[in-house]
């Protein structure tokens, strides 16, 4: 089927790659015509404005948005609304807040537009294995897009989750539970990494990954990374956040659920940015104070 693709990142431009080879008509923008012109060569349609992208899609027609959450979602809508008409698509499937999403569907919707929020988990593999889809909206629009959904997703990996909000809701709580996850295997590690004896991490990361209860893609990752250096030299141990978690840790606090690991993980991420933590610093000075108990000094 016809389908509009906005934002040609790693992400983005797996995807359509993924589309094409199920023989979809891809008509694709990014405001770096470079990344157009470099996936026509894969076999997509390019267009070079927006303007462009929806005159060459057949009605009704399906946008996907697919560039950073936040404004540059909100000012790409904007643009799409003022150029489709009513009983087209739009489909945000962006790491979006799913309070936006619920407040996006009902301002496109006064237009007459459909919104689909479609949560994407997959990264950079996702082209080979497919991409693990929630996607929240009203059934009409979202069954009229299945076999966009079908093509991009693994056997099983799609789900219609509920009505809009509900997609983003659910990618939202699932990298929460990923913070957890990391976090529980970097700690075990780094005990691992720090004991006596001469351990292969690769090794039992992959002993791990055959009948263990704690197998996982993740560890699969972890062997892989470990396999090329695993005391990690060539990292800082900085760690980015790209919201979800911190939305996950919100609605656990607004439905009154107990979410310690994650809240922990989350904040761990935090932790991992600062040089030298002033709170520690602080911890370090009382027990000095109250105790004689030694420091470490510049």
């Amino acid at each position: 089927m016809d389908l509009g693709f906005i934002g040609l990142g790693r992400m983005g431009a797996n995807m359509v790659r993924r589309l094409l080879l199920d023989k979809h008509r891809i008509v694709a923008y990014n405001r770096t015509s470079e990344k157009t012109r470099e996936i026509m060569t894969d076999g997509a349609d390019g267009a070079f404005s927006l303007p462009e992208l929806v005159d060459k899609l057949s009605k009704p027609r399906a946008v996907w948005v697919m560039v950073p959450a936040g404004d540059a979602t909100e000012a790409m809508i904007d643009e799409l609304l003022t150029l489709l008409e009513p009983g087209d698509t739009i489909v945000d499937g962006g790491n979006s807040n799913f309070h936006d999403s619920v407040r996006r569907h009902a301002m496109v919707a006064a237009h007459g537009v459909n919104f689909v929020d479609a949560g994407v988990s997959g990264g950079i593999w996702g082209l080979k294995i497919g991409y693990c889809l929630m996607v929240g909206g009203e059934p009409e629009p979202v069954q009229r897009l299945e076999p966009i959904f079908r093509s991009l997703a693994p056997t099983d990996g799609y789900l219609h989750a509920g009505g809009p909000g509900a997609g983003h809701y659910v990618k939202m709580v699932h990298n929460g539970i990923e913070y957890g996850l990391m976090q529980s295997y970097a700690e075990g590690f780094e005990i691992l990494h720090a004991s006596d004896f001469k351990l292969d991490l690769a090794a039992i990361a992959d002993l791990w990954n055959h009948g263990s209860v704690v197998r996982s893609w993740l560890l699969e990752l972890a062997a892989s990374a470990f396999s090329q250096d695993q005391d990690l030299t060539h990292l800082r141990g900085w760690v980015a956040d790209s919201g979800e978690g911190r939305w996950t840790v919100q609605e656990a606090i607004d439905k009154d659920v107990p979410a310690p690991v994650i809240t922990l993980s989350l904040l761990n991420r935090f932790r991992s940015r600062q040089d030298d933590s002033y709170q520690a610093k602080v911890l370090a000075a009382l027990r000095n104070e109250f105790g004689g108990h030694p420091v470490k000094t510049e």
